[in-house]
């Protein structure tokens, strides 16, 4: 009986054609075995014969199309193996083996296929150096990149492209336009991607963005390129980046054509920087093209439930999801997990919760899934739910990132479990492999000057292994405006003057401070700081949506057309809750008025009159969904209390920390917020 021959890396036989009248033996007569490994090999990778006929001796052309199936198959060790049998490779199967490399993550294989490339004199080749700069780019490996680029004698614009991508990719933006710069000098002919990367050079750089966008893009109205869709997306790109959305907006208004990245960039510009309002005008408008060109698609959704999300405008997310559904793009792991985020910061966890639940049947939940389940038990005031989703995420072998921990500490935060806390961010570093960053420590702060336990957050800080950033010290003095500690709160000023001189609401917190503490000249100086800077407080806004529209209110709002019947009904509510022991606190005001005229101020607050405009144009059954760019203030907070009681009302509240819940005279945070 004969005996088969087969090959240490391949299946069974059975693919290997048979001769009833030849045996393979161990005698002298045998070919050498490495022959025969290849022979297999390229029978089992080729096209078969009949068994009845012997299969042909591979060629050159053989070697060739055999590497690049290999490539093809994801088989690349063998593919190199083979590599040395080809006497005269194709630029084909070099780019086969450079793609292959970069697919499967086989970094081992890359400097191999390089020398091979740069020994057969394919370095003049401009082509395929392009793809060796990519494939180096994909490992991050920029000097071996750099060594590519240096010995290409023919340097094509996508040559240099392909290096200015790749630094650009690796985030060094100081290379990236000096590289550009020698770009220009040598008088190479740019385009449209070398331009795009140059912008993006921009964000990485340690020069002021805007200057530098500011001075690309004139460059780029120089030649003409301003015109250009993929350029044009890029600048309104990159200045949504650096919070200059108005110039995105003109970018934008002055593209002759714009396709669905375009129009997606500008929503996600909008949606970015806060201007929830304006995005959903923009996908109003995106729609009303009818142009199938610029059919929204995942990332544009993501964008509009984002905005829907930033406004709690949950009929409106409602019909955007209808819309999701509509057009299959539920099986998106981003779009869904947008519509959980979109439900939970509308306060409905419930509907939140049965995405995530349903989710595992469509599409596969990721880190992102599972951290907006965590930070949004958080915010709703549920910490000990936030740590079993938590510990059922580890149990499924998701590995947290550092987003997980800020969710899961502030969820201990707004709960108050102080323990838990300390646990879980001590398991950080030692369970996880994850080092604490500013953040976290912001965090851990929080959580314990909330508590009462300054001090001990104070040391916290002192200990820290990184400089503390304005995020840290900002959670000091957020404590202190709780707690009444003077002391701690102008040592977190003295840092945060410094840190981020432009934010009022550093000023406006101390100046909480010393009201408190009835310190008036101290308040008196640092209204004068305020003055003398030119920094103006950042008027309170509130949203409510009422019959699928949304409504804004700004402090002392006396635009809307109902404000008159909003007033009378607000006094009605007080001077009813003043029956039962309410007392207005005025203590906020800090201006020198009579107790009656700060009453006024404090009645004017956005907060309350989204409430009452709320109460007078919507439904007894409906849910009064509110949300608020600033925090919670004491006197709406109680006030709320009294008119959930008085009324019969389920009211919502979202401020910029959490969400409070108010129903018969009661809030979900138990006055811990």
């Amino acid at each position: 009986m004969g005996t088969s021959y087969t090959h240490p890396c391949l299946p069974a036989p059975l693919f290997f054609p048979k001769s009833p009248n030849r045996q393979l033996t161990s005698s002298s007569s045998s070919p050498p075995t490495h022959y025969l490994s290849l022979r297999c090999l390229f029978c089992f990778h080729s096209s078969f014969q009949s068994h009845t006929e012997p299969s042909p001796t591979p060629t050159t052309n053989n070697y060739n199309h055999l590497i690049q199936s290999l490539c093809k198959q994801g088989n690349l060790s063998h593919a190199i193996k083979l590599l040395p049998h080809e006497v005269n490779p194709t630029q084909r199967t070099y780019e086969s083996l450079i793609l292959a490399c970069t697919r499967l993550n086989a970094k081992s294989f890359a400097t191999t296929i390089d020398c091979r490339i740069a020994e057969d004199g394919f370095y003049h080749d401009p082509f395929l150096c392009t793809k060796l700069i990519n494939m180096y780019s994909h490992f991050s490996s920029i000097d071996d990149a750099r060594n590519v680029f240096d010995r290409t004698p023919e340097k094509t614009i996508f040559v240099w492209n392909a290096l200015l991508k790749t630094l650009v990719m690796a985030e060094v933006g100081d290379d990236a336009l000096s590289l550009f710069r020698e770009m220009v000098r040598n008088g190479v002919t740019l385009d449209s991607f070398s331009y795009s990367f140059a912008l993006k050079a921009c964000l990485a750089s340690s020069l002021p963005a805007t200057v530098l966008l500011q001075q690309i893009h004139g460059h780029v109205i120089r030649v003409g390129f301003d015109s250009r869709v993929h350029v044009a997306t890029t600048l309104v790109d990159c200045y949504a980046k650096v919070g200059k959305f108005m110039s995105a907006r003109k970018v934008f208004d002055e593209m002759p054509y714009r396709n669905v990245v375009s129009w997606s960039a500008m929503i996600a510009c909008y949606t970015k920087n806060g201007r929830h309002f304006n995005a959903l005008e923009i996908f109003r408008e995106m729609n009303m093209t009818r142009d199938p060109e610029t059919a929204p698609n995942s990332v544009t959704m993501v964008s509009v439930l984002q905005a829907c999300a930033g406004l709690a405008a949950l009929n409106q997310g409602k019909a955007v999801h209808g819309y999701v559904l509509r057009h299959g793009l539920n099986t998106i792991a981003s779009v869904m997990n947008a519509l959980i985020a979109l439900y939970i910061k509308c306060g409905s966890l419930d509907l939140g919760h049965r995405i995530f639940d349903t989710m595992i049947c469509v599409v596969p939940r990721n880190v992102i899934s599972w951290n907006s389940m965590i930070s949004g038990y958080g915010i709703h005031g549920f910490g000990k739910e936030s740590i079993r989703i938590f510990e059922e995420m580890i149990s499924a072998g998701i590995s947290p990132s550092p987003i997980t921990f800020v969710g899961l500490l502030g969820a201990c935060s707004h709960g108050g479990l102080i323990q838990e806390g300390r646990r879980l961010f001590n398991s950080m570093q030692k369970e996880h492999n994850l080092i604490p960053q500013s953040e976290h420590y912001a965090c851990m702060v929080d959580l314990l000057g909330r508590a009462g336990q300054l001090d001990e957050a104070a040391k916290i800080i002192e200990e820290m292994d990184i400089e503390p950033g304005q995020t840290v010290w900002g959670s000091l003095l957020g404590a202190c405006r709780i707690h009444g500690n003077i002391e701690l709160a102008e040592k977190a000023c003295s840092h945060l003057f410094e840190l981020e001189p432009w934010n009022a609401g550093n000023y406006i917190l101390l100046a909480d401070i010393y009201a408190e503490a009835k310190l008036c000249e101290d308040v008196s100086r640092v209204k004068k700081l305020l003055e003398e800077r030119g920094l103006n407080k950042l008027q309170g806004c509130s949203w409510i949506e009422v019959k699928k529209k949304l409504h804004s209110f700004v402090s002392v709002d006396e635009l809307n057309p109902q404000i008159e019947q909003v007033h009378a009904l607000l006094v009605e509510l007080v001077n009813q809750a003043k029956k039962i022991g309410y007392v207005p606190n005025t203590k906020l005001v800090l201006y020198d008025l009579e107790q009656e005229e700060k009453e006024k101020i404090v009645l004017g607050h956005s907060e309350k009159l989204a409430l009452a405009f709320g109460l007078i144009n919507s439904e007894k059954v409906d849910v009064i969904r509110i949300t608020k760019n600033l925090r919670l203030c004491e006197d709406c907070h109680y006030l709320t209390k009294f008119i959930s009681m008085y009324t019969n009302r389920e009211i919502l509240v979202r401020d910029v920390n959490r969400f409070h819940h108010f129903r018969d005279g009661l809030c979900s945070c138990m006055d811990y917020w």
